[in-house]
């Protein structure tokens, strides 16, 4: 298992082995999209109080989970490369900042949709709402302080200490609904116990879910062979790969 871990953080490998999986993780995320649509918007039956506008939920939450699964991913990565100097770990976080950035704005547009006919406004200061906001600057943050050295390596190690500092963030909104009295609904799905959905609708969500953590793995993948692409451009490898290709 080390073995294979430490061939993964070689950027040659990683790009060989990253290019194998890319059209399998896209093929998946295509079935699960597919499925999860169909049975969340035809299948699925109208909600008994909110109709179908409660439909929107298997784009928002997904959505949700997500840009709390990204930043998480990004400090890790972040800690790995300050940590072990791992070139690897700084190109992954980098390739993933974009990604939960857009995750978190889709996350908070949906929101807002679902929220004016449920709450009569499109924004409130909601401890959950306003978390979520923070966590997009934190994005946004991290990616132009991440451009703004003309080092990669220094824009790299500041960006991560940036990840780091704003996980905290991540609890936070994770129990927000449970610390403090919000108008954002509690957990339904993660709570202990069977969760208090039904399964008709329980099923489209994890099937958004999965379509979703799909997509970001195959995008995260192309968008850090990118980088890597980018940082190795003077290595050997790449030499072959240019000369392969014409």
């Amino acid at each position: 298992m080390w073995k294979w871990f430490h061939q993964l953080a070689s950027p040659r490998y990683f790009y060989r082995i990253s290019g194998r999986w890319i059209p399998w993780l896209s093929l998946i995320t295509i079935v699960l999209l597919a499925a999860g649509l169909y049975t969340g918007l035809v299948v699925a039956p109208p909600d008994y109080q909110q109709g179908d506008s409660y439909r929107i939920m298997f784009i928002h939450v997904p959505s949700a989970w997500m840009s709390l699964f990204i930043y998480t991913m990004m400090a890790g990565a972040g800690a790995v490369g300050l940590i072990w100097k791992i070139k690897l770990a700084d190109a992954f976080a980098k390739a993933s900042a974009p990604i939960g950035a857009w995750f978190t704005f889709l996350t908070l547009v949906t929101g807002s949709l679902w929220g004016k006919p449920m709450w009569g406004a499109w924004w409130v200061w909601d401890a959950r709402l306003t978390s979520e906001l923070i966590l997009l600057f934190l994005y946004l943050g991290y990616i132009a302080l991440n451009e703004s050295f003309e080092d990669p390596r220094t824009g790299a190690r500041a960006s991560a200490v940036l990840a780091l500092v704003g996980v905290v963030n991540i609890p936070i909104i994770h129990f927000s609904v449970q610390w403090w009295n919000t108008l954002h609904q509690g957990p339904t799905v993660t709570k202990f116990g069977s969760p208090s959905i039904a399964p008709s609708m329980l099923w489209p969500l994890l099937l958004m879910a999965g379509a979703f953590m799909f997509y970001y793995a195959s995008t995260v993948l192309v968008r850090t062979r990118c980088q890597v692409l980018e940082r190795e451009r003077t290595s050997a490898w790449v030499r072959e790969l240019v000369e392969e290709a014409s």
